[in-house]
Order: C-alpha cells, then sequence, then structure tokens
C-alpha cells in the first residue's frame, strides 16, 4: 500500500445496544425535550421526546399485530417526511429491518428490491405510488399487506396494534442485538443491478458517536437542522439517527421548489445536502445578480470570499482584503446567510465530490461547507472536515476508528466499525468487496497529512484511444459550476480525445433571454444554437481546460436540447449521473462528436 492513515477511538458499543435505546431513555429521563419540528398548518411545531417515543411505540405495537416477527423486512416507499422516521424507528421497536426505497424508483427497481429483500409489509406514501407500482405488490410473494400513509397507515397501525401489551415491545428489545440488521440499502445502479447493503445497528450506533467527534458544533444538543434529502439515501439516513441520538432537533421536507422559503422559517443552524444544492444556490445568486445588472460586483464579491478563504488557511489577511471582505459582506454575503434563514452557522456537504473553489466561496462569506466522503456500505462519513480541522478541497481526516489506505493502484481502501459486514445474500459481490479485511471502494484518491483527496472512481476512468486514463469529475464539476449549465457529462474511452455533452439549466434560462433581448417563448432546441450561449459555453470548457494536461481537455462538446432527470433513469435520486444510460440515450450526440 502507498499510504495509510487511521484516527484512534475508544468507542464500544454494547452487544445488547440497540438505535431505540435513546429515544427510550429520553422518554424516561427528559420527556420534553424537543426531538423534532414538525410542520402543521404552515407552522413548525415541536414534537417532544416522549410525544415521539410513545407514538412510535404505538407503530410498532401495529407491526406486531400484522404479524412482523423480528428479522422481518418492512419496506418504506416514500420522499422525506416525519413518518417515515417515526415508521423506521417503529420497525425497530418492533425487532424488524427496515428496506429503505426512493421514492423515484421505477417499477422494475421495486419489484427487485421487494423480491430479493423477501419484504413483508410495504408502507408507500401516497395513492399515486400505490397505482404505480400496484402490478409489483400483486406480483412480490413475500409481500402480504400495502399501506399509505396519505391514507392514515400510522393511526390505522396504531389502532391494530391498541391490544399488543407493551410486554411484548419490551420482550422484542430484551433479545435484541446490536449486530441485528437495521436496514437494507439498496445501491443506487448507476452500474449494473443494486445490491442491498446490510447495516447493523452497531454500525449506525458506531457511525453516530464517529461523527459526532468528528463534526462536532453541526450534531450539539439544541442544534436545528432541515432535512429535504430522500431519506432512502444512507446520508439522510445518518443525519436523521445521529440528529435523535445527539439531541439535535430535526424537521422534514419535501417540497425542495420551497427550500429557501422553508429555510427563512425553519433557521436551521446547520444545512446538509449534496454538492448540486450548493451549486445551485450559488449558480441562482450569480444568475439573480446579472439580471438585476450587478454581475460585475457579484463576480468580484466571489473573488473577494475565495480569497479570504485561502488567506484564512494561510493565516495571513492583509488589511485591503479585510475592508474588501467588509464590504462584499454588506452587498452580498449577508444576503446569501439570510436566504439559509440568517442562522446557519456551517454545512455538511457529501455525496459527490463539492469542488474546491465552491468549498473556498462558502467558506468567504461566512458558510463553511465541511466537505465528508462515505459510502452506503459505510453506513456514510468515512472522513469529514470540520471547524477544527479543514482543509478545503479535500474530504477531510478518517473518523474516529476508521482507517483510510491507499493501494497501489489508487484505490481507496477502508477498515473500521462503521463498515458494512457484506451484501444481502449476495456472496460473490460481499467476496469482490471485502479482502483482505479491508473495504474495496472503487474510488481513487490520495491521502496528505491524514486529508484525504478524491480523484475519480474506477469505474469512471476513461481510457483515450492514445492511453491517457481521464477521471471526468473534476473537468464535469468546473463546467456545471457556470450559472447557464445544468449537467456535464464527459466522454472519450476508446477513442482519439476527450468529448463532452452539456445541458441547460431550465430556471436559468429566462434570466438569460431577458438580458439578451430575445422572445421568452425561444425554445430551448432554439436556444443552444445561438453563439452567446456557445461563446459562453466554450468559456466554461476552456476553464475546466485550464486545470488539466492537454491530452486530458476537451476538445469538442455539444450542448444537448434536453436535460438529464432522474424521471428518464439518467440520474440517481441523489442526482449523480447515471453514465451508461445516459450513453445509451445519447449514443447519437456521442458519436456525431467524433464522425
Amino acid at each position: 500500500m502507498q499510504q495509510q492513515y487511521a484516527t484512534p477511538s475508544d468507542l464500544t458499543i454494547d452487544d445488547k445496544a440497540n438505535l431505540v435505546d435513546s429515544i427510550l431513555k429520553y422518554r424516561t429521563e427528559r420527556p420534553t425535550m424537543p426531538l423534532f419540528r414538525k410542520r402543521s398548518h404552515n407552522q413548525w411545531i415541536n414534537v417532544t421526546a416522549k410525544h415521539f417515543a410513545d407514538e412510535v411505540d404505538a407503530v410498532a405495537k401495529g407491526l406486531v399485530a400484522s404479524g412482523i416477527e423480528p428479522g422481518d423486512r418492512v419496506a418504506i416507499l416514500s420522499s422525506t417526511r416525519y413518518e417515515w422516521t417515526v415508521l423506521d424507528y417503529a420497525i425497530w421497536r418492533a425487532g424488524g429491518c427496515t428496506v429503505a426505497i426512493y421514492e423515484t424508483s421505477a417499477p422494475d427497481q421495486v419489484q427487485w428490491i421487494l423480491e430479493d429483500s423477501g419484504a413483508k409489509l410495504l408502507v408507500v406514501e401516497n395513492h399515486e405510488h400505490y397505482t404505480k407500482h400496484i402490478r409489483v405488490i400483486d406480483e412480490t410473494p413475500t409481500l402480504k399487506e400495502t399501506l399509505v400513509i396519505d391514507d392514515h397507515a400510522l393511526p390505522a397501525l396504531t389502532k391494530r396494534g391498541a391490544t399488543v401489551a407493551d410486554d411484548e415491545l419490551d420482550r422484542r428489545k430484551a433479545n435484541a442485538l446490536s449486530s441485528d440488521a437495521a436496514t437494507l440499502i439498496y445501491t443506487s445502479g448507476t452500474t449494473g443491478r443494486p445490491k442491498g447493503v446490510l447495516l447493523t445497528h452497531a454500525n449506525f450506533m458506531a457511525e453516530c458517536a464517529a461523527t459526532r467527534d468528528a463534526v462536532g458544533a453541526g450534531l450539539a444538543e439544541g442544534k436545528t437542522t432541515l432535512l429535504f434529502l430522500p431519506l432512502a439515501h444512507v446520508f439522510a439516513r445518518i443525519i436523521a439517527v445521529a440528529s435523535v441520538e445527539n439531541g439535535v432537533i430535526l424537521g422534514h421536507t419535501n417540497d425542495i421548489s420551497n427550500l429557501v422559503n422553508d429555510f427563512a422559517v425553519f433557521k436551521p443552524h446547520y444545512v446538509l445536502s449534496v454538492p448540486r444544492v450548493f451549486e445551485k444556490v450559488y449558480n441562482s445568486a450569480k444568475q439573480k445578480a446579472y439580471d438585476g445588472g450587478k454581475g460585475s460586483i457579484f463576480e468580484k464579491a466571489t473573488e473577494t470570499a475565495i480569497e479570504y478563504s485561502k488567506a484564512t488557511e494561510e493565516g495571513k489577511i492583509g488589511l485591503g482584503l479585510k475592508l474588501r471582505h467588509a464590504l462584499f459582506d454588506k452587498l452580498v454575503y449577508g444576503k446569501l446567510r439570510a436566504a439559509l434563514g440568517g442562522q446557519c452557522e456551517g454545512a455538511i456537504s457529501g455525496g459527490a465530490p463539492l469542488g474546491a473553489r465552491l468549498g473556498h466561496f462558502f467558506r468567504g462569506v461566512g458558510i463553511p461547507v465541511y466537505e465528508g466522503y462515505g459510502l452506503s456500505e459505510t453506513t456514510a462519513a468515512v472522513t469529514a472536515n470540520n471547524d477544527k480541522h479543514q482543509k478545503v478541497g479535500s474530504v477531510g481526516r478518517p473518523v474516529p476508528g476508521v482507517t483510510v489506505a491507499i493501494a497501489d493502484d489508487g484505490e481507496i481502501l477502508l477498515k473500521g466499525p462503521v463498515v458494512f459486514g457484506g451484501y444481502w445474500r449476495n456472496e460473490a459481490a460481499t467476496a469482490d468487496a471485502i479482502r483482505d479485511g479491508w473495504f474495496h471502494t472503487g474510488d481513487i484518491g490520495t491521502l496528505d497529512d491524514g486529508y484525504l483527496f478524491i480523484t475519480g472512481r474506477k469505474k469512471e476512468l476513461i481510457v483515450t484511444a492514445g492511453g491517457k486514463n481521464v477521471s471526468p469529475a473534476q473537468l464535469e464539476d468546473t463546467i456545471r459550476a457556470h450559472p447557464m449549465v445544468s449537467q456535464c457529462l464527459v466522454v472519450g474511452d476508446n477513442k482519439p480525445f476527450i468529448g463532452a455533452l452539456i445541458t441547460i439549466d431550465p430556471e436559468a434560462v429566462p434570466g438569460w433571454l431577458e438580458r439578451h433581448n430575445l422572445p421568452a417563448d425561444t425554445p430551448l432546441s432554439e436556444l443552444i444554437e445561438n453563439e452567446d450561449l456557445k461563446a459562453e459555453i466554450d468559456a466554461a470548457v476552456k476553464e475546466a481546460n485550464s486545470k488539466v494536461s492537454n491530452a486530458e481537455a476537451i476538445k469538442k462538446f455539444t450542448i444537448l436540447d434536453t436535460d438529464f432527470s432522474i424521471e428518464t433513469g439518467e440520474l440517481t435520486p441523489t442526482l449523480k449521473l447515471k453514465r451508461n444510460v445516459i450513453h445509451d440515450a445519447h449514443k447519437q450526440a456521442i458519436a456525431d462528436l467524433y464522425s
């Protein structure tokens, strides 16, 4: 191995520990402690520890009455909402294992997950989901019942479980082990069929303890965060569980289009998200500045924020920079902080690379984004930056208990209590992923003073006809920083040069058309031929090319008249590119690059 770095931990998890321990303890010792804020009639009201624990118990009894035995799998297909977390804890209280399914999943994906997991009960969010998956529901042999959250599923379970004694829940709790399965999370399937990642209660508890130590202030009791990522994803799930474990007050929302308004009312202390949301915040602010004729001010403010962040890292902030920063704080930065509710102390980014430029920008405006790294197989974060140790551009140092190593071929290898024990009923995939005690991530990176830098994915590496290895992530991230760009896919495997497919952000189009005195109803098919737009995208490509060698640079690109989306299957629910799907859907456009 080339490099290795470990962060020690003295954490021990009792064999009888369980994720419901914390809520039962809160109910006994601190019943009035606020654990959640729940939206009710456009207001956020506190939910106490006692209320939540009582609700969990009532729903758990309903699951028992429905025939759920310890070890049984119960599937949830829903967007992010309070009821998701209630069900999650109720399943654990009944001794079961939660199977997480994205609400955007196609029927074939849902069918595979239900059949592979052997789920006994399915809870969907609404009748639209039920109707969409009715064939799958009818054809899954292990499935005994399907309930609908919007059709009063939780009150129905509560009523059903009214005759189940408290002793039954206590008996199941007494027999539970920390090594019991807590959840099955199916990989997003960017390549191949999704695999079920089995995570135990011990995995979750180790992750909660490690991230509390690593993140620090962001998981302090009494802080607040608003969860809007899909709970079927491990990152959102660990936010929910770690919030409960550490007394962070958690809100849920699935109304992404209204997120800024929700931030204004909820006023979170911390925002936890994937990089695309931070990119959108930056791009929207930039677009708004240009639309208002203040583009040059925003550009100067951006460069000042980045310069200020870099100077902070070096510990040398000159007087001139301090004065410029103070000026732009009044003109620009304060408005950005206000858009996040005005109380935001920082943010945590995961799920994909953020990029150093955005990291420096947000730190420079007073909202440090602490980037971390992890996978479903590692119960989310295995490395993290924090307020004491941060190196922008890196994904931080290992969280307590984790060892990171770099193999001879550059692959990132991991060990620690947060790492899963294997894939559900898939010995071949497990043997391929865990070798000699090390989990092979498939990601490529380097270590510098313990800080991990991700440089790409082994499976995403492009090898040109000339034999040059190219990691597409840096090129794609830089191009996506342009406010008119929605997505970028770099191509060129076995081709003479590197090319790219670029899509336009529909939300940015109206302002751009207005600034260029073009009709508001100009179709995208016509807009992508506009010379001014092409020149802007060309400049973004040149900016990306300036960061790589000539052999890695994009030589040709094409602008598509449609965007990639979750609905078309071209993006995962966490907005990662499904490269194989995009390659197949746009094979003619790719072929034209090389004709």
